[in-house]
């Protein structure tokens, strides 16, 4: 069987210096000399102090910082916004000098610049709701990203996608060709340096061995019914049930269905008066408030991954 074909479409960009589709709203991504730190480690005394100590012994002035200690897991997790433009800190200088902090504490860390713009690819078949509220937000300066690319296994975006000026990537699949497709996935993620993928009701199911490629940087979304009313048509049999509630979960991509680390949930009241078309109005406006939110913590690094759980310092 013949390679399926990336038919891409690249629509002109007026400068060719800048990245495709860029935002054209107010924009949260601060100047430089501004980064985030996010650890977990075991819990005990001293944590808190220790870093703190570090940061202003460096000159960096905590903005605002996050903490929790999971009773259960007896693992302690932070986030710390630090300023440090006056002290001139860069981003390598902060993360070897952390390193010393971090060892004696087995710490899990990173540290990130919030002058880099997270890149994200998203994924979509379909249903276009979510892909065109992500881009929505995005071009308004409300999610403060890259967008380099979209891909699609049906060509149904690629007008949406261009008007956007980013280029979008049909990428279709059969049962004989899906392990060739997905290739052009991570050649995509490759080419273009991809931080984050998001699966906009991507209707496809990713390859155990890409989901763990992926593994803290993919975030799908889907109705909640799962899996009280999986399989097809799932609003017409949550009408048939007589439901009074309609939600949407976002969490990160594992190899197990619909399975991974939740971030976000969201729901909406309905009645018995709200039919099955109704529902799934109703639902897509959830899906897309859900996988904003998700989408927009796990960029500005709210989320730290906790095994099957999340922690978001929201």
């Amino acid at each position: 069987m013949p390679i399926p074909e990336d038919r891409g479409v690249t629509p002109p960009v007026a400068d060719p210096g800048r990245s495709p589709g860029p935002p054209t709203g107010p924009s949260a991504r601060t100047a430089a000399g501004e980064f985030v730190l996010t650890l977990s480690c075991p819990d005990r005394l001293g944590i808190v102090a220790a870093v703190s100590a570090y940061l202003a012994g460096v000159g960096g002035n905590i903005a605002d910082a996050a903490q929790f200690g999971d009773p259960d897991s007896g693992r302690f997790f932070m986030r710390v916004h630090v300023a440090a433009e006056e002290a001139g800190l860069t981003l390598e200088a902060l993360r070897a000098g952390f390193a010393r902090v971090a060892h004696p504490f087995a710490m899990d860390w990173a540290i990130h610049d919030l002058a880099v713009r997270p890149r994200v690819l998203i994924l979509v078949s379909r249903f276009g709701h979510c892909l065109n509220d992500l881009l929505y937000r995005h071009r308004s300066g409300l999610l403060d990203v890259d967008i380099p690319a979209v891909a699609s296994n049906h060509p149904d975006f690629a007008d949406l996608v261009g008007s956007y000026a980013i280029p979008f990537h049909h990428l279709p699949v059969d049962p004989t060709t899906r392990d060739r497709q997905e290739q052009g996935i991570r050649e995509i993620i490759e080419r273009e340096r991809i931080d984050l993928v998001v699966l906009a009701r991507y209707m496809q199911i990713l390859s155990p061995e890409l989901c763990a490629s992926l593994a803290g940087r993919a975030i799908n979304i889907h109705h909640s019914f799962l899996p009280s009313f999986s399989g097809a048509r799932p609003y017409h049999q949550a009408h048939a049930r007589g439901v009074k509630l309609i939600g949407a979960t976002a969490h990160y991509v594992t190899a197990e269905l619909d399975d991974g680390p939740i971030i976000e949930q969201d729901v909406i009241r309905v009645d018995h008066a709200d039919g099955p078309d109704r529902l799934a109005a109703l639902g897509r406006d959830v899906e897309c408030r859900a996988l904003a939110r998700a989408v927009t913590w796990h960029v500005e690094h709210r989320v730290l991954i906790s095994g099957r759980r999340t922690v978001v310092f929201s």
